[in-house]
């Protein structure tokens, strides 16, 4: 009998297993339903999908550009599943099975299922992080007030980065915690800063204040390394995009082998780590 905090297959009851179906580019489909049961809802497992001939999903809709961080694929992936099923757009009807929620509570879901499957502290909480700030900018009460916090926070925290890099390299020597000294107290400091000016605008997002925190010390810290990256994948697009003429595989439908047959990966109970 499956316990609360366990995944399971919904038809069997038995061990969780996710067979995924490529329906169209970046598309999936599950060819059998899994169930969940949360611990605030010990009596009536949450069911995904509700519709198991129609229902798609994206996996993790997470930027290439972000996936050496939080891969795609991994231990984190049956709580994706749920979570995609547990949101929908305002006025749709539901797309699982079991109690009705609120998408804020989906996201407290998908954050506590994650910790159910082992998926690593930082990973999860990453993972957490970006569906609430999804939540605050697309489906929550005065959105405008939430939206405002969410730009505020992105130009004060990229503004005062972008000055501390041009400080440390003595381009422009503007911040009273850096100002002209040694690169490694520059570095020491601005680092410091780095934690505590998020934290510091993090309590301006009320009951929200912690993804906010670990957004704004994530973004003060992985900025320039995820404008690298995003720079080398443009430049690796358009390299594609150039190339493309020249290569065969451009006649290949996305998802199908070249036997005709849909590309079908199945996923068991033990959910390997990894992209």
């Amino acid at each position: 009998m499956p316990r609360p905090g366990e995944f399971y297959d919904y038809a069997t009851g038995g061990k969780l297993e996710i067979d995924l179906r490529a329906a169209a580019p970046g598309k999936f489909k599950l060819l059998r339903q899994f169930a969940y049961i949360d611990r605030k809802y010990p009596y009536e497992p949450f069911v995904v999908p509700r519709d198991l001939f129609n229902w798609q999903t994206d996996l993790a809709s997470i930027p290439r550009y972000f996936t050496w961080l939080v891969p795609g694929l991994g231990n984190h992936l049956p709580a994706v599943l749920l979570h995609d099923g547990l949101v929908v757009d305002r006025g749709a009807p539901r797309e699982h099975i079991g109690p009705e929620i609120s998408r804020e509570e989906a996201d407290r879901i998908l954050r506590d299922a994650m910790l159910e499957l082992g998926t690593p502290l930082i990973r999860r909480w990453l993972i957490w992080t970006a569906v609430v700030l999804a939540t605050a900018w697309l489906d929550i009460e005065r959105r405008w007030l939430w939206r405002a916090r969410w730009i505020v926070t992105v130009l004060i925290i990229g503004t005062l980065g972008t000055i501390a890099t041009l400080d440390l390299f003595d381009i422009w020597n503007v911040l009273p915690w850096m100002d002209d000294q040694a690169w490694w107290r520059e570095l020491l400091l601005g680092g410091l800063f780095a934690v505590a000016i998020p934290f510091g605008l993090a309590l301006l997002w009320g009951r929200l204040w912690i993804a906010a925190a670990i957004f704004g010390i994530a973004f003060a810290f992985l900025i320039h390394v995820t404008l690298v990256i995003a720079v080398l994948y443009s430049l690796y697009a358009a390299l594609e995009w150039l190339l493309r003429p020249l290569d065969p595989a451009r006649h290949v439908v996305p998802g199908v082998e070249a036997g005709g047959a849909p590309t079908v990966t199945r996923v068991d109970g033990s959910f390997a780590d990894g992209v």
